[in-house]
């Protein structure tokens, strides 16, 4: 009987041990901290300039745009481009500058003008100083963690860090529920498509915009909004 149970115990530790390697193993680095694989503009076939691997961070500075370059016409806006995402888990490492602003892109497609005529974007954005640096008044919906321009975080659960400091975002995609997260905490989820989706869709910002997230798969894109740029720990997980 003893060893009856010290074998099932012993299979059970190997069962676990896989399992967890499996889950691990689930994640797909999208930016492993070495390397551009996989990255290009938005419309483009290369990297734009000012955009570079730095001490292990994907980042952006206009420090970092050449002269030879001056004249770039193309989008500054980033894609990884090695594969399209239908259902997933994003995870993303972020910070900016004072009176800084970006947003993460999912379920883009290219042709566009741009990509917030198509793709939905978690805001990223100094809610602090924002509007002093740029005499600006911002709307709910303009700040950090909203599904820009369709669905404003929840306050009390919000904790933004300060300029400077790391913040860490988690997109959780399915047709069933959207969520946002911010630093560990879950400020807003959604039903995409749904009646009240479409509602918010055709009376706001992208009444207009009539291809704006109507797929159901795409690349997932960084926006640069002329501020200095970080990025770490970009990984996906397939749902």
């Amino acid at each position: 009987m003893k060893n009856f149970f010290l074998i099932f115990l012993i299979c059970f530790l190997i069962s676990c041990k896989s399992d967890s390697k499996k889950n691990v193993s689930d994640w797909i680095n999208l930016f492993d901290g070495t390397s551009l694989e996989g990255w290009r503009a938005y419309n483009g076939n290369e990297m734009p300039p000012g955009w570079m691997v730095i001490d292990s961070i994907l980042t952006f500075t206009t420090d970092q745009i050449m002269e030879k370059d001056y004249d770039y016409k193309g989008s500054r806006d980033i894609i990884y481009g090695a594969s399209e995402f239908d259902n997933f888990e994003l995870y993303v490492e972020w910070k900016i500058p004072k009176g800084g602003n970006s947003g993460i892109f999912y379920h883009l497609k290219e042709g566009y003008g741009g990509p917030p005529e198509v793709a939905p974007e978690y805001q990223l954005l100094d809610d602090e100083n924002y509007e002093e640096v740029h005499n600006y008044k911002l709307k709910e919906w303009q700040k950090t963690g909203a599904d820009y321009a369709m669905h404003i975080p929840d306050t009390l659960e919000k904790k933004l860090n300060p300029v400077g400091e790391w913040n860490s975002s988690r997109i959780v995609f399915t047709p069933e529920s959207v969520e946002h997260w911010l630093n560990g905490r879950k400020i807003l989820s959604f039903v995409p498509w749904s009646e009240d989706w479409y509602k918010r869709r055709n009376s706001g910002k992208w009444s207009n915009a009539p291809d704006y997230a109507k797929f159901k798969t795409g690349f997932i894109g960084f926006q640069d909004h002329g501020s200095n740029l970080w990025f770490r720990n970009v990984k996906i997980k397939k749902l």
